[in-house]
């Protein structure tokens, strides 16, 4: 009788429940979308280099930046089927698009002139892990005159949100003058780069907006695994301290991590670190079945240790943008700042949508804390198995 007087007065609640448990699960099958990466070099000749890391498949399949997740997409099938295709079948699929590709990006000078640039070759790693884009290296380049002052890059929205940065070189003086990143939406043109001295630095306020934007959508939308160990801690216990403990080991942990990672002091293989996250998400929440609330310094422990692991995880988005080597501390602090206030709005999502009004029930476990937390085991687990395999 109590089930039944449950489910009829709390009808609402148990159809947002079962939405967000589908939720979880059809986003445990997805392939984040990842902006292209760009770099552009010139040398005192006139040369250009340009190299284009970016997904292959999810130019075939015009899966760009207004997507979450190629699952979101219409055609998220056939971007599938191009993700399991080994490298030289891709490159066949690919060599009719060349000609669209390089018809729609744009090199121009300071007097508005399209540089020609030639596909040099395209280099297409194995499948791999498949809920993990495979990132292929697109080799162009071009011929500028040696009078040109600056360069203005454009990578269309229909290819995907894009970060470029440019690097000037002197091989016979042996230099190198890389510029800042310029992260790249809303199918905008780059900030000129120029060619006539040393790239200006970025005033310190737009170096922490960047990354503290980067580091709160590695969290959300990106970070589904993070986010699930994030929700793993909430429902440890109702009471407040627990959380806290647990939140401030975690921050501390992947903070040391995350420094010591970029500094190049201490690095893991993705293929030991990926498995592990998972394992820990799994682990946290299967802890939450069967421990009682009471917190013991061994969870605690345990939360450090798989903050550390966490933080090598988001020091792989940070790797795949650089850090600005005049204001490395405050972009470091920055990315930190936009996780942490990515980790603070799933917290107080989860508060405010369930722990603020049925944390003091008696069901509230048995309706919510076991079974998120059994959903959230097996996605772990699954995940363990698949990047294992991988």
């Amino acid at each position: 009788m109590m089930c039944v007087r449950f489910y009829r007065s709390h009808k609402i609640l148990i159809l947002v429940f079962t939405l967000f448990m589908w939720c979880l699960l059809a986003t445990a099958h997805a392939d984040v979308v990842k902006p292209a990466l760009i770099e552009v070099n010139v040398d005192t000749q006139g040369d250009i280099k340009i190299e284009i890391r970016a997904s292959i498949e999810a130019l075939l399949t015009g899966i760009n930046g207004k997507y979450k997740n190629t699952q979101d997409a219409p055609n998220a099938e056939e971007y599938d089927a191009l993700r399991a295709l080994e490298s030289d079948e891709l490159a066949v699929e690919f060599a009719p698009f060349k000609a669209q590709f390089l018809d729609q990006i744009t090199l121009s000078t300071n007097t508005n002139d399209h540089i020609p640039l030639t596909i040099e070759s395209v280099k297409i790693p194995e499948p791999g892990y498949t809920k993990v884009p495979r990132i292929s290296l697109i080799n162009l380049t071009g011929k500028i005159d040696l009078n040109t002052q600056s360069l203005q890059w454009y990578y269309p929205m229909a290819f995907g949100d894009n970060a470029v940065r440019l690097r000037q070189i002197d091989q016979t003086n042996q230099q190198w003058h890389w510029s800042e990143w310029q992260w790249l939406r809303k199918d905008k043109a780059s900030t000129p780069f120029s060619l006539t001295e040393i790239v200006a630095q970025r005033p310190v306020h737009k170096v922490i907006s960047e990354y503290i934007v980067i580091g709160f959508d590695h969290i959300i939308p990106k970070g589904l695994d993070h986010i699930l160990f994030i929700v793993a801690l909430f429902f440890f216990s109702t009471q407040f301290k627990p959380l806290f403990w647990q939140v401030t080991m975690f921050t501390i942990a992947h903070t040391i991590t995350l420094g010591l990672s970029m500094n190049g002091m201490i690095s893991l293989p993705a293929s030991i670190v990926e498995p592990l996250i998972a394992l820990s998400i799994a682990y946290a929440a299967l802890e939450n079945i069967f421990a009682k609330e009471k917190l013991h310094n061994s969870r605690l422990i345990l939360v450090f240790a798989f903050g550390l692991l966490h933080g090598m995880g988001f020091a792989s988005i940070l790797s795949d943008f650089g850090m600005p080597d005049n204001a490395f501390i405050t972009a470091l602090i920055s990315f930190n700042i936009g996780v942490e206030l990515g980790q603070l709005a799933v917290i107080a999502g989860l508060f405010l949508l369930i722990a603020l009004w049925f944390r003091n029930k008696s069901w509230y476990r048995t309706v919510f804390v076991i079974p998120i937390s059994l959903v959230i085991a097996i996605l772990g687990l699954y995940w363990v198995y698949e990047r294992v395999q991988f």
